[in-house]
C-alpha cells in the first residue's frame, strides 16, 4: 500500500517538544510517522506512544519504526482517548504530546476514502473506516436547516443556505452517492462568477462534512485541557492545525489554561483557587518557511502552537 506523507512544520515541532532521551512521548495523529520517527531517534531509555482511528497509518507506522519497536507502543484508536490509553499501558504522565490535526495526504491521495473533491469516490470521508457513520449519511439524511449549519459553521461557506438547499432538492430525485455527484450540486448552487473566484468551489463544504462526519473540533476541543494535565511539569504540548477553526480553538484553549484567575473583575480578592496549568511558548503560531510551502504546497496554511506544563 503506496501511503506518500511528508511530515509538515517537522524541524520546528520536534524542536518544540524539547525532546529528553528517556521522556515519554505521544504522537496522536501518527499519519505516516514521519514527526514519530524523529522522535524516536532522539529516544535512548525513553518510549514513544504512537495513535491514530486509522489503521492505514498504524500499518504504516509499523514500517517506518521497525528499527525502534523495542521503544514503540501504537495504538488504534482516537486521540480523545488518551487518558484511557496511558492507563491501560499503566502510564500516569508523559513529556511531551504533538498532535498534526486534520486529513492526511494519504487520505486525500487515497481516491476510495471519498476525502478529495477531484476524485469519483464514494461518499465516505471515514478517518477510522471502522465506524459506520459517513458522508454519504451527512449528505442524504441531514435536514436541510442542519446541512446549512455545517456547512457554515465548519466551512465558513457564504452560499452554505444554496448549497443545503441544492442538495435537499436534488436528492428528492435520487440519493447523492459519489463525490463528484456532490461536487456538481455544489457548483449549481454557487454563482459562476463566484466559482471562477481562487479556490475549488467544492473545497468549504467538503471541509464542513469531513469535520461533522469526524467530529474533529468537538474532539480537538475536548482533548486539549486532558493532555496538559497528562504531561509532567516541564512536559509540552505541540499542535498543528491547518485552519482557522482549528487554530481559533487550540488558541482559546491553552490561553484558557495559562489563566492564573477566572474570578469577575470586580471581586476584591479571588475565590476561584484556579492555579494557572500551562505556560504559552508560542505567543504567535509558528508558520512554514517558503522553501517548506514550495517544496509541500499543503503545508501552506499551517499552524504550530505550543504550551508547556509548569
Amino acid at each position: 500500500m503506496e501511503f506518500e506523507h511528508i511530515p509538515v512544520l517537522l524541524k520546528e515541532a520536534i524542536d518544540g517538544l524539547n525532546i529528553r532521551e528517556d521522556g515519554i512521548y505521544v504522537d496522536g495523529t501518527l499519519g505516516g510517522a514521519g514527526h514519530s520517527y524523529q522522535i524516536i531517534k532522539r529516544l535512548t531509555t525513553g518510549k514513544l506512544i504512537g495513535i491514530d482511528q486509522d489503521i492505514n497509518a498504524i500499518n504504516k507506522a509499523k514500517e517506518v519504526l521497525r528499527d525502534y519497536s523495542d521503544k514503540t507502543i501504537l495504538v488504534h484508536d482516537n486521540y480523545v482517548n488518551i487518558k484511557k490509553i496511558l492507563f491501560n499501558l499503566g502510564i500516569e504522565k508523559v513529556d511531551g504530546i504533538l498532535l498534526d490535526i486534520g486529513v492526511s495526504s494519504h487520505q486525500l491521495d487515497q481516491e476510495e476514502r471519498g476525502f478529495s473533491y477531484n476524485k469519483e469516490a464514494p461518499l465516505d470521508m471515514r478517518m477510522d473506516n471502522t465506524r459506520q457513520f459517513s458522508a454519504w449519511d451527512v449528505v442524504n439524511k441531514y435536514s436541510q436547516e442542519d446541512l446549512e449549519k455545517i456547512i457554515w459553521k465548519y466551512g465558513e461557506e457564504r452560499w452554505a443556505k444554496r448549497i443545503a438547499e441544492f442538495i435537499v432538492n436534488e436528492r428528492k430525485i435520487k440519493s447523492i452517492d459519489t463525490t463528484l455527484d456532490l461536487v456538481n450540486i455544489i457548483k449549481k448552487a454557487i454563482p459562476k462568477r463566484v466559482r471562477m473566484e481562487g479556490h475549488h468551489p467544492a473545497k468549504k463544504t467538503f471541509q464542513a462534512i469531513r469535520i461533522e462526519v469526524n467530529e474533529e473540533l468537538d474532539v480537538l476541543e475536548k482533548s486539549i485541557p486532558t493532555m496538559c494535565g497528562l504531561l509532567n511539569k516541564g512536559g509540552r504540548l505541540c499542535i498543528i492545525t491547518f485552519h482557522s477553526l482549528e487554530d481559533r480553538i487550540v488558541k482559546e484553549e491553552f490561553k484558557e489554561l495559562n489563566k492564573e484567575c477566572i474570578c469577575p473583575p470586580e471581586f476584591p480578592v479571588c475565590v476561584c483557587d484556579k492555579k494557572r496549568e500551562v505556560k504559552i511558548i508560542t505567543k504567535k503560531p509558528i508558520i512554514p518557511t517558503v522553501d517548506e510551502i514550495n517544496r509541500n504546497p499543503r503545508a501552506r496554511s499551517s499552524k504550530l502552537r505550543i504550551v508547556e506544563r509548569v
